[in-house]
């Protein structure tokens, strides 16, 4: 896209000279006129010239001459001043300005780094050189030679000084003196204001105006230019015909102060229309300017007044503008892009490595030296408009925000002359976006002014606006954002006097207040209007808990004006005092315990390993007498015995009856009851369940003979009955004829609440039907022809015929039944067909990692050796890798195919064609999560669903979501995060339904949220975590539990560059880093080989039944390794995690994904998944950063962000919870604490969101939802999505 020719002008520069050489001319012309009028004396041309000869003698004595550097830190207002300067440029020097107001810690700072020669203050010039040091003698500059050097702000903190030659001042000094007044150009009779520090660069174009043109500087005292009403008659007074400066410092002026002025030059910040408007009258020239002080001063302008919005307008004569891109492109006309400059007025940083980086070649415009601005503009050829900075961005609720759009959109309101935007913080650590107006109005209404901003922004761009006097301004005469006021006047006292409060509203304002920062003063006031978000309303809930222990979130939500909630408050008694509980820490004598039933558990697991070994020895056996070779390192195992072992430890009936048998005799005299944590029933309970596992038993669910498994635990199981969930291992259950249980239902029928461990009875009566990912817990009655909908938690009894939904569950009405009314025929010809399918199901990882050991054993059995074989299989474990990956993809894309063939919507027997379709296409999926993890949450995930038959837009991002690909679509820019669930079944009467389910554009699932067949989450919509996608929903809507209510959100804005539109070179990096995934892949596919080959190596030397007894030995060796390897590369890839954000594109998300690439397929498979509730488990988590008292029971290895973890003495996290210390909202990646205190509960199934918190002893009930930044009050009882009290 070629830059327009008006924006390409460095051509056109005036001939180079010195700023000497203008002074001169002008003298020359002009030898009478005044030159300086400070009140006290005035100076001509001629005598300033004398004057300043004078001053360069003086100079001269203390050793400054050309080339040196000259500070000048004098009071302003006076003639010395600025005789001082153009001494200084006289003698050859650059002077290095301060502000006479800076503190002596800045001047220091400014004239150490600019390593000046000399420094002019009010008492004259001294040296800061000693004596024997050589100097040069005054003599005058050349063009090359350094002007001025000006210090400006640095994002570090740190000043950068910027350096300004002869060439780069006298050539802007030329520029303007054509383009202003070129009717009526600027002479003798003009008297031009000099208001502004001369450390800001603007104060050159005010002494240049002057002294280019002849006219007249008068210097005037900054106190008195701040003033506002004080300089009027002053300008007046002095016959000021010239003004440049500041939009801020010009709002704060009288429009009669200045009347005489004929040229009025605004720069420095951005120009509110309505100011531009009431002073670009009839007799006036005003314009706007736009230069960084690394471009001298000005580099672009246009004139104000008329119609049309305020521009930054075109390039001076001698300047180059460009319009650029992420890629450095100019863009289109009518784009926004970041403003680079080039030509005659750039300059240099004294920092030779900042010079280099900020001024470097712009190859894809062919300039050889180029200053990116860091300002972001809009090209129009009649003249640019400005944006805002580029990175003037600032985080409110986890939001980027650009002030400078805030700034605009404020200056841009009727009636408003200064304004500027800032963030600040509430009493309760709150960040929130405070616009500060100026206005001459003095019936503006804030009130309007609010709406109107509502009109034009979104909701979290709009902040609180405060009507204030004046604008605070920094020495530059811009505004000082630091010190605009804070708290807003009257945020100490909430309440006006003639507004009647009750003594809880009273209270209750106090508290908003200090989590806004601002008054409330009426109790009609709307929480979430007044700018609160969910982390504000979780703060100020648990403020409230301090006087109301049992206040919840959804209360706020519930009544979020300060009149109903104070009702709602005054309704319930306030807790003086609360039950403490002592929790004690799990007993060590419980991990030990553990730690030495470890060994026969693993050893189960390595008889699987040693069978499979059998196997393939016999197999290559067989295959080196078909190629007449001899392998000495193979040992033959007698069929028959293989046989035997394959049948109990690898068919799925054989390790099922071993998980039974030995649940029965472990748990035999167990009753339901309060157990201790730690106790024997509960380290009995612990080991059942790790047979269990250890069983396969979730490859069989849904299964016609999960019933089976059932029954030999102990069940009592109807006739008729769909089990797809595993059923618990005490046996506890009473399933009635024709009930339907969906997948991934908790029946487990225990749970720990602090040490004490409750197990219970389950019964589900008849026709009942229980919805996918509900928890049922100790004790809960699921009533005849009920029905409980997916994501709930049942406690306590659930009445026939009625509908049951929530967590907890509640009624919401009477059980309908939308599926046939006949139960369909049973079909038993299905059940060895889903047998069959089971095996199948269990052989396509076998098959996967055969491929991959294939590739190694073609050349591995011609080694001598075993030792050769491990090097052969070193070699070549990253392409038997890559092999077994993509057999294992390939086996499953083709039968998820084939099952998807004939698939259609609506309502099919379980047991049929259709059933098992769809059951094994699920069971196929759910497989391909563990097995293909590193296809998940990356940039092949959307190509993977599609290859799968899903329809996938573009730019979505998919984490380890579970999906029906035949009826999933997912719109475009869609969010899919961790473990979701779309399209699955339902289940009820024999009958199971199926149907489309959509993710709309722009959307967002989030973990563990469910989108039913029939439901769609919405455009722009947010379903949270642990919910449910509602029936209907509108767009952009966001909604929360099951069954989910409407959640009150703001959408974020957000830089799009590193969220929903990335360029090339960032998706070309994190592919990259993506790729890496493969390493964590091949360090588990090399541990597996190494265990084959150490059992092979003792079957070998000793005998293979010895390698079979110790197979659980080295399995543990093996799962040290991978626990150790996992953490190495967490601190390696990733590091320290703080609290912090993180865009979508970046490089932290990236290698956090990594980092949990190795927890996934090293650790999980080889340590963590059987080190549950183990102190090993703790220890390794602790290696991961997390901090993990004493005792604590934890279940779950999922901790995202470890070192964001605090798990205190005692503290219990059980199975299925997510210690979740990230949120991705709006393709953001917010990451914060979660704390439990010592014995805190976070019960089964529950999510803790970032910035959240158990008190000690606190206790979060089953399947909860614990929201952002809620802290749950010590030794208290909660339950619920989201929480709220839970009595005993």
């Amino acid at each position: 896209m070629p830059i327009p020719p008006q924006f390409l002008l460095s051509a056109q520069a005036d001939p180079p000279r010195t700023l000497c050489d203008v002074l001169t001319a002008t003298a020359r012309a002009h030898p009478d006129a005044a030159a300086i009028d400070d009140g006290e004396m005035t100076l001509t041309y001629g005598q300033l010239l004398a004057v300043v000869r004078r001053t360069v003698a003086r100079l001269g004595e203390v050793g400054v001459g050309r080339g040196s550097r000259v500070g000048i830190r004098m009071p302003s207002g006076s003639r010395d001043l600025y005789v001082a300067i153009l001494a200084t440029l006289y003698a050859g020097a650059a002077y290095v300005p301060v502000d006479a107001d800076d503190p002596d810690e800045r001047a220091e700072l400014v004239f150490g780094e600019a390593e000046v020669d000399a420094i002019v203050d009010a008492d004259g010039p001294r040296s800061t050189k000693p004596a024997s040091t050589p100097a040069q003698s005054p003599a005058r500059p050349t063009p090359d030679d350094d002007a001025w050097i000006i210090f400006t702000s640095g994002s570090t903190g740190k000043p950068k000084g910027v350096a300004v030659t002869h060439r780069n001042a006298a050539a802007f000094v030329d520029a303007e003196a054509a383009m202003f007044l070129p009717d009526a150009p600027i002479g003798p009779h003009d008297r031009v204001l000099a208001g502004l520090s001369v450390a800001f660069d603007a104060s050159c174009e005010e002494m240049w105006l002057a002294w280019r043109n002849g006219a007249c500087l008068v210097p005037a005292p900054r106190s008195l230019v701040r003033s506002g009403m004080d300089l009027g008659p002053w300008l007046v007074a002095r016959d000021i015909t010239i003004v440049s400066t500041v939009p801020t410092l010009a709002s704060l002026w009288p429009p009669e102060a200045l009347e005489a002025v004929r040229l009025l030059i605004f720069g420095g910040e951005a120009c509110p229309p309505e100011l531009a408007d009431r002073l670009a009258v009839t007799g006036r020239e005003v314009w706007n300017t736009y230069g960084p002080t690394e471009a001298t001063v000005v580099a672009c302008a246009a004139p104000l007044g008329g119609d049309g919005p305020v521009r930054i307008g075109l390039p001076l004569r001698g300047w180059d503008l460009a319009v650029v891109d992420a890629q450095g492109q100019p863009v289109a006309e009518g784009e926004v892009g970041e403003l680079v400059i080039g030509g005659v007025g750039l300059a240099r940083y004294l920092d030779p490595a900042k010079d280099a980086e900020k001024y470097a070649p712009m190859p894809t415009l062919g300039w050889e030296r180029a200053y990116r601005s860091g300002d972001l503009v809009r090209l129009d050829t009649a003249g640019l408009l400005f944006m805002g900075r580029a990175d003037d961005q600032v985080k409110v609720g986890g939001r980027r925000i650009e002030l400078g759009e805030i700034d605009n959109a404020l200056q841009n309101l009727p009636g408003v002359s200064g304004a500027a935007a800032a963030v600040r913080k509430s009493a309760a650590g709150n960040s929130l976006l405070v616009g500060y107006l100026v206005s001459a109005d003095p019936g503006f209404d804030v009130a309007e002014a609010h709406a109107e901003l509502r009109r034009q922004l979104p909701a979290a761009m709009v902040p609180t606006l405060a009507l204030v006097d004046e604008l605070p301004t920094r020495t530059s005469g811009k505004v000082d954002r630091d010190a605009l006021p804070w708290p807003l006047p009257g945020s100490d006292r909430p309440v006006d006097d003639d507004v009647e409060l009750s003594e809880t509203e009273l209270w209750l304002a106090q508290l908003w207040t200090d989590v806004l920062g601002m008054t409330v003063s009426s109790p009609d006031v709307d929480f979430f209007a007044e700018g609160g978000g969910s982390l504000a309303a979780a703060q100020l809930v648990t403020a409230v808990r301090e006087r109301y222990p049992d206040i919840s979130v959804a209360d706020l939500y519930d009544r979020p004006r300060l009149g109903s909630m104070a009702e709602m408050l005054d309704a319930r008694r306030p807790t003086t005092s609360i039950d403490e509980r002592l929790v004690e820490p799990t007993p060590r004598s419980a991990g030990l315990a553990q730690l030495l039933l470890t060994i026969p558990l693993t050893t189960l697991t390595g008889l699987q390993w040693a069978t499979w070994l059998g196997v393939a020895n016999n197999v290559a056996l067989l295959v080196a007498d078909r190629m007449d070779r001899t392998v000495e390192w193979l040992v033959e195992i007698n069929w028959w015995v293989l046989l035997a072992a394959f049948l109990i430890f690898i068919t799925p009936p054989g390790r099922m009856c071993i998980a039974a048998l030995g649940a029965r005799v472990l748990l035999a005299g167990v009753a339901p009851g309060v157990h201790p944590r730690g106790g024997s029933v509960h380290v009995r309970l612990w080991v059942a369940e790790r047979l269990l596992d250890a069983s396969g038993a979730a490859n069989l669910s849904g299964a016609p003979w999960m019933i089976y498994l059932a029954r030999a635990l102990g069940a009592s199981i109807g006739r008729g009955v769909d089990l797809h969930t595993i059923p618990p291992v005490t046996g506890l259950l009473t399933v009635g004829d024709g009930a339907s249980v969906e997948p991934e239902v908790d029946i487990s029928g225990w749970w720990i609440d602090g040490d004490d461990v409750h197990i219970g009875e389950i019964a589900i009566k008849r026709g009942a039907s229980i919805g996918a990912r509900s928890t049922l817990t100790p004790g809960a009655v699921v009533g005849r022809d009920a029905v409980v909908a997916p994501g709930s938690a049942v406690f306590g009894r659930v009445k026939a015929r009625q509908h049951w939904a929530g967590s907890p569950a509640v009624k919401i009405g009477k059980a309908e039944h939308p599926w046939p009314d006949h139960r369909p025929p049973r079909a038993t010809w299905w059940v060895p067909i889903y047998g069959l399918s089971s095996l199948g199901l269990a052989a396509i990882p076998l098959l996967s990692l055969a491929s991959g050991l294939a590739v190694i054993g073609a050349w591995a059995l011609t080694a001598d050796r075993l030792r050769d074989v491990g090097i052969r299989a070193l070699i070549l474990l990253p392409v038997a890798t890559v092999t077994s990956l993509f057999v294992f993809a390939a086996i499953t894309a083709v039968l998820v195919r084939l099952a998807s063939i004939g698939l259609h919507t609506g309502y099919h027997p379980v047991r049929s064609r259709v059933g098992w379709q769809v059951w094994i296409t699920e069971r196929l999926l759910d497989a391909a999560r563990t097995y293909l993890f590193p296809l998940y949450a990356s940039l092949l995930t959307p190509t993977w669903f599609r290859i799968l038959g899903a329809k996938v837009g573009e730019g979505t991002e998919i984490s380890t979501a579970l999906v029906l690909p035949r009826f999933t679509t997912i719109g475009d820019g869609a969010f899919l995060a961790d473990d979701t669930m779309v399209a699955s079944y339902e289940l009820g009467g024999g009958w199971l339904h199926i149907d489309e389910a959509k993710i709309g554009k722009r959307s967002f699932l989030g973990n563990s949220g469910m989108t039913g067949p029939g439901r769609k989450v919405p455009k722009n919509g947010l379903v949270a975590v642990l919910s449910a996608t509602p029936d209907r929903a509108k767009s952009g809507s966001s909604w929360l539990g099951s069954p989910p209510v409407r959640l009150r959100r703001t959408a974020a804005e957000i830089d799009t560059s590193r969220t929903f539109d990335p360029p090339a070179t960032l998706k070309v990096a994190r592919s990259l880093i993506e790729t890496l995934r493969l390493v964590p892949v091949m360090v588990s596919f090399g541990l597996g080989v190494g265990l084959l080959l150490a059992l092979q190596y003792v079957a070998v030397h000793e005998h293979y039944g010895l390698a079979a007894a110790v197979s659980g030995l080295l399995l543990l060796v093996v799962g040290a390794i991978a626990c150790v390897t996992a953490a190495a590369a967490k601190w390696l890839v990733v590091g320290r995690i703080t609290v912090s954000e993180h865009p979508l594109w970046s490089s932290f998300v990236w290698r956090n994904e990594l980092s949990d690439a190795f927890v996934e397929t090293v650790a999980a498979p080889w340590f963590a998944n059987a080190a549950t509730g183990t102190p090993i488990l703790n220890l390794w988590l602790r290696m991961l950063g997390a901090k993990i008292g004493r005792g604590v029971w934890c279940e779950t290895y999922w901790l995202p962000e470890a070192d964001l973890v605090t798990l205190g003495d005692g503290a219990t996290v059980q199975r299925g919870c997510v210690v979740q210390t990230h949120l991705f909202h709006d393709r953001v990646m917010a990451i914060d604490r979660v704390t439990l205190g010592a014995g805190a509960t976070l019960g089964p199934h529950c999510v803790a969101l970032p910035a959240s918190g158990l008190g000690d002893s606190a206790t979060v009930g089953p399947a909860s939802l614990v929201m952002r930044g809620d802290v749950v009050p010590a030794h208290t009882r909660w339950q619920g999505n989201p929480i709220a009290p839970w009595p005993r």
